[in-house]
C-alpha cells in the first residue's frame, strides 16, 4: 500500500490533500469536521484586521447540466476577531496534532506582520501562508494581489516575515500577472520556504440582462471578484508547471485551482506540486468528497508503482516542451468506428465549419455514418473531442516513428518558409475547397 504522507517544506500531514484558505476554513468547527472526514491539512481563512463583508457574495457560471463550473467570489478575509481564531487554532491542534494547520495572513505594516506571525505561532500553527493573491477588495487597500503583482514589494514583505517566523512560510501567488515565475522568484529571493498557486482570477462572471447589473448583485451594483472552480484548472496547471520548470525556482509547490477529484489532484502533482489545496469543490459538495479522493488516489499510485509521494511529484514536467521542440514528423489521423457511431454527424459539422474539411458524408441512401478524408486530415483531434460517444473516433498514428525533426531543427536547416508565398509552407499543397463550393453544400 502506498504511503500518502506529505511533507511540504517541513510541514507534515497524513495525506497531501489540504483545504485552501476560504469559507470552508473560516472556523475551528469546520476544520475539525474536515479533519475528521479525512483531510490532511487546512489553511485557515486569512487572518488580519477583521473586515465587514457585503451581501450577496457569490455568483456562478453553469454550463448545460453542470452547476458551478466556475464560481465568482467577492467575500473578503475573516470578519472574526483575531483572538477567536487564535483560540480555535490552538483547540484544533489539541484534537488533531498530526494534521497540518496553516495560518493564512494579510496585514499592512512591518510591525503588524511581525506581531501576527508571533501570534499564530504561539497558537500552534504548523506553517504560515502569506496571502498575496486576493484580487478584490483587499487589493484596493494595498494588500492581496496588489502585493503579488509587485515582485519587489512581495520580496520585501516575505523578508519581514522571515525575520521572525520559526515555522515554514508559504507564499501564495496571484494568477493575475503575465509571468507567474516573476513573483515566484521574488518569493525565493525573499527567503520563503514554499509557494502556493493559484489564487483566484479577477473576473466579472455575468450580467443580469433585465437589470443590467453584473453578478453578484449588491443593492443594484456589483464589482469584480475572484474566479475559481473546475473552469480554472487548465490555467492553474500551466502556472504550476511554469514554476516547476524554472531552473531557479527551487521551492516546493502547493497546487491550487479546479481540484474536484483524485484525477485533478494527480495532474497537479505530476506537474510539480508537492501537495494540493481544495476549496470550490468543498463549497459545492461538502467535506465528504475526501472519502472518494483518497481511495481513488491511492489506487492510482498503486497501479503506477508509486510507493511514496516523492515518486510521483513532477513526473510529467519533462514531458512539457516549448512548441519549437515538438516532433513535426509525428502524424495522426482520425478513424471512425462505424459500429459505435450514432450518426449525429456532429464531427462532420465541426470539421467542415470549424477545422479542415476532412470529413465527408455519404450519398443519400448509403447511410449517415461520416467518413474520414484521410489525405486532408491534419490530426487536429477536434472530431474526437466533439464526438458524444467514447472511443467512437480515435486518432491513429500513421508515421512509422523513425523520423524526428523539430521546428527548431527545421529553422536551423533552413527549411522554414521565409516569404509570404513560400512553396515550403505547411498548407501550400493542402487541399482546400474553392470559395464558391461553400454555396453548393446544402445537404
Amino acid at each position: 500500500m502506498p504511503d500518502l504522507s506529505s511533507n511540504l517544506a517541513g510541514i507534515k500531514s497524513p495525506n497531501p490533500f489540504w483545504l485552501a484558505s476560504a469559507p470552508p476554513t473560516n472556523s475551528g468547527y469546520q476544520i475539525m469536521k474536515a479533519f475528521d472526514a479525512g483531510w490532511g491539512g487546512a489553511v485557515w481563512k486569512t487572518l488580519g484586521v477583521p473586515v465587514v463583508n457585503v451581501s450577496s457574495r457569490y455568483a456562478a457560471v453553469n454550463y448545460r447540466n453542470t452547476r458551478m463550473m466556475g464560481l465568482n467570489n467577492i467575500e473578503l478575509i475573516t470578519d472574526r476577531p483575531l483572538a477567536d481564531n487564535l483560540r480555535e487554532i490552538e483547540e484544533v491542534k489539541k484534537y488533531f496534532p498530526e494534521h497540518a494547520v496553516i495560518a493564512s495572513l494579510m496585514v499592512e505594516s512591518k510591525e503588524q506582520w511581525h506581531q501576527i506571525v508571533k501570534d499564530v505561532e504561539n497558537a500552534g500553527c504548523d506553517g504560515i501562508e502569506l496571502n498575496f493573491g486576493c484580487p478584490h477588495g483587499m487589493c484596493e487597500r494595498g494588500m492581496g494581489s496588489a502585493v503579488g503583482q509587485e515582485p519587489n514589494v512581495l520580496k520585501t514583505i516575505v523578508g519581514w516575515v522571515m525575520e521572525v517566523a520559526t515555522v515554514p512560510v508559504i507564499v501564495k501567488l496571484t494568477p493575475n500577472i503575465s509571468d507567474i515565475t516573476v513573483p515566484a522568484l521574488a518569493a525565493v529571493e525573499g527567503g520563503g520556504n514554499a509557494i502556493s498557486l493559484i489564487n483566484t482570477i479577477q473576473s466579472v462572471i455575468g450580467v443580469d440582462l433585465d437589470t443590467f447589473v453584473p453578478y453578484p448583485v449588491v443593492d443594484g451594483k456589483s464589482t469584480n471578484g475572484g474566479y475559481c472552480g473546475p473552469a480554472v484548472k487548465p490555467i492553474a496547471l500551466n502556472m504550476v508547471k511554469n514554476c516547476a520548470q524554472h531552473p531557479d525556482m527551487n521551492l516546493p509547490i502547493s497546487g491550487i485551482g479546479g481540484i474536484e477529484n483524485w484525477r485533478d489532484a494527480a495532474e497537479h502533482i505530476l506537474l510539480g506540486a508537492t501537495n494540493v489545496q481544495v476549496c470550490t469543490a468543498v463549497m459545492h459538495y461538502g467535506f465528504g468528497i475526501i472519502r472518494e479522493i483518497l481511495p481513488g488516489f491511492e489506487r492510482y499510485m498503486t497501479e503506477k508503482g508509486f510507493n511514496t509521494m516523492d515518486d510521483m511529484i513532477g513526473k510529467s514536467v519533462n514531458n512539457v516542451k516549448t512548441w519549437e521542440n515538438l516532433n513535426l514528423k509525428y502524424k495522426v489521423v482520425a478513424s471512425i468506428d462505424e459500429k459505435k457511431c450514432i450518426e449525429c454527424q456532429l464531427c462532420y459539422t465541426a470539421c467542415e465549419d470549424g477545422a479542415h474539411q476532412a470529413i465527408g458524408l455519404k450519398e443519400v441512401g448509403e447511410g449517415r455514418v461520416p467518413y474520414i478524408i484521410e489525405e486532408n486530415c491534419v490530426g487536429c483531434n477536434l472530431c474526437s473531442l466533439v464526438c458524444p460517444v467514447e472511443e467512437c473516433i480515435t486518432m491513429v498514428r500513421r508515421d512509422d516513428g523513425t523520423e524526428h525533426e523539430t521546428w527548431k531543427e527545421y529553422m536551423e536547416n533552413d527549411k522554414a518558409p521565409t516569404t509570404f508565398d513560400d512553396d515550403r509552407a505547411g498548407g501550400k499543397h493542402h487541399w482546400v475547397p474553392a470559395p464558391a463550393d461553400a454555396l453548393k453544400k446544402k445537404k
